[in-house]
């Protein structure tokens, strides 16, 4: 028995593999040549209960634990085609969650069924020509009139884009508002306006990936998923998923290439003997075994802290790391034992190749990865999950207000600061601001805020010991020195406050770079982006 896997879920395993080596394994060259894989399959998958595996059942789903998908996700990542396997992954961990999650009774009465039975096929359209992991500044534009949304923009590498049905669209509500303007909109693919044009590519034949354009694309007002200006925090969660599942497959494609190479080994002699009996390579697979192991379970703990609700930025940013960036590894070695041979597209060994390499570009860079890692380990950011709007705990009710030159004179450091920096930063923090730069600061500060809407909840800055506290659950944003409990507390620097004050600052670089420090709900901290531009 595994320590992951029941005795269901290995059920459940057998019965994927037999489907998969009787309906899929044997029409994978053809559908690769074809560059298409058929939409009939995926209806049969869901009628044998394959899909939607971890959805609610009212909507078809079976609601059961994740390592469920994960089981899912191996076996389809063992059919040597990255391109077969990335449809459904796309449609049931990537795009579909979002609909999950966030989206109205409407939107799931509407998509979810279908993405369960199999008949719908969607994307999430995330990229652009010019921003791919910076989702902040897309350009593509959703403009309200009425009881529609105006889009325009285009979109690039949407796996799923030419014979999908539907797009989960990141877009700008709000172009001036940075990542509080980012919001989500499914957009029907045959809608008037959307125009796709089928991307040639590396690997991943069996599935389609697009440039989409928008072109006055009329979008109604229901189909936006959750919040108008949530849509960044919705992705920042969405994305943890996204890895993992990036580092299952990874890890599942190496056990794969490294069986389908190790039998070919054993079949092919060199200098009388099968070359799987030569030292050099034999040292080889066990590193490569050794590697691929040590990865799959660390991957399998990464699962099981998402299986348990744990939001594991660090450890699936790690997962998604190592996972793809040693089939790549594994691609690339194994193609070596074919010599001559594994340069020949009749060897499945060169599709594997060609398939691996997007996995360290896809879902977040490796260079991405590490920068997270490194701002995690190095900087000592952290990420916290913030509450979705239907389970949001109720604010603490604030102190009464006092006099704010009083306030202003106090020199005190809040607990939730004292607990979000370590003492060694504590006592590097800078010197706390004199009165009379309190004062200015809690002048302009007020300025601001009373021109923007109520932000519907109560933000503190904390600068070292001093704080402004905005109360904005009334008809107006209030601001005061108090020092009160707050949905979220942001940490920064007297020096850094006054950069985003001046407009010297971005707020999302300053976040990104670990300048700002945020405790509580991370979508009211997204509201900054309005604070201050």
């Amino acid at each position: 028995m595994s320590y992951y896997f029941t005795e269901d879920h290995e059920l459940f395993r057998s019965s994927l593999r037999d489907f998969f080596q009787r309906e899929v394994a044997p029409n994978i060259d053809q559908w690769e040549e074809e560059r298409k894989t058929p939409r009939h399959i995926w209806k049969q998958m869901g009628d044998m209960g394959f899909l939607g595996l971890g959805y609610p059942e009212e909507y078809g789903g079976s609601n059961l634990d994740f390592f469920y998908d994960v089981v899912f996700c191996e076996e389809i990542s063992k059919l040597y085609s990255g391109g077969f396997a990335i449809t459904q992954l796309v449609v049931q961990y990537m795009a579909g969650t979002y609909v999950m999650k966030h989206g109205s009774d409407v939107l799931k009465q509407k998509y979810l069924p279908g993405i369960i039975s199999g008949d719908l096929i969607c994307s999430i359209g995330i990229s652009e020509p010019g921003a791919g992991s910076d989702v902040a500044n897309i350009q593509t534009t959703a403009t309200r009139v009425g009881d529609h949304y105006i889009v325009n923009g285009s979109k690039t590498f949407i796996t799923n884009g030419v014979y999908g049905d539907f797009i989960v669209t990141v877009v700008k509500t709000d172009p001036k508002a940075g990542a509080a303007g980012v919001s989500l909109l499914v957009i029907d693919r045959n809608a008037e306006g959307v125009s796709a044009r089928k991307l040639k590519k590396l690997g991943w034949h069996s599935s389609d990936t697009a440039e989409l354009s928008f072109d006055e694309v009329k979008v109604p007002v229901e189909n936006l998923v959750g919040h108008e200006g949530q849509g960044f925090y919705y992705l920042m969660g969405g994305l943890q998923l996204e890895r993992l599942v990036a580092g299952i497959s990874g890890y599942s494609g190496c056990e794969s290439i490294l069986q389908y190479s190790m039998q070919y080994m054993s079949e092919r002699a060199a200098f009388g003997r099968p070359i799987n009996k030569f030292q050099v390579l034999r040292h080889r697979v066990a590193q490569l075994a050794s590697e691929i192991e040590a990865t799959k379970q660390f991957v399998l703990h990464c699962c099981r802290m998402h299986n348990d609700g744990h939001y594991a930025v660090k450890e699936s940013s790690m997962a998604k790391l190592l996972a793809t960036e040693l089939s790549d590894k594994c691609a690339y070695q194994c193609l070596q034992f074919f010599g001559g041979y594994g340069f020949m597209e009749e060897y499945k060994v060169a599709r594997m190749f060609r398939d691996s390499r997007v996995g360290t570009i896809g879902a977040g860079t490796s260079e991405i990865m590490r920068e997270i890692i490194a701002k995690m380990v190095i900087d000592d950011v952290s990420y916290k999950a913030a509450a979705t709007p239907a389970n949001r705990p109720a604010a603490p009710r604030p102190k009464p207000k006092p006099d704010a030159r009083a306030a202003s004179s106090q020199v005190r450091q809040s607990p939730a600061s004292r607990g979000m920096n370590p003492p060694e930063a504590q006592a590097d923090a800078p010197m706390q601001t004199s009165q009379m730069d309190m004062g200015r600061m809690l002048a302009g500060i007020q300025i601001k805020a009373s021109s923007m809407d109520p932000l519907g909840n109560t933000l503190k800055l904390d600068m070292g010991g001093e704080q402004l506290f905005i109360d904005g659950k009334g008809d107006t944003n209030e601001v005061s020195l108090e020092d009160a409990a707050a949905d979220c507390t942001v940490s920064l620097a007297p020096d850094d406050f006054q950069a985003l004050m001046q407009g010297d600052l971005n707020p999302m670089t300053a976040f990104m770079s670990g300048k700002i420090k945020i405790k509580g709900d991370m979508g009211v901290a997204m509201k900054l982006q309005h604070l201050f531009s």
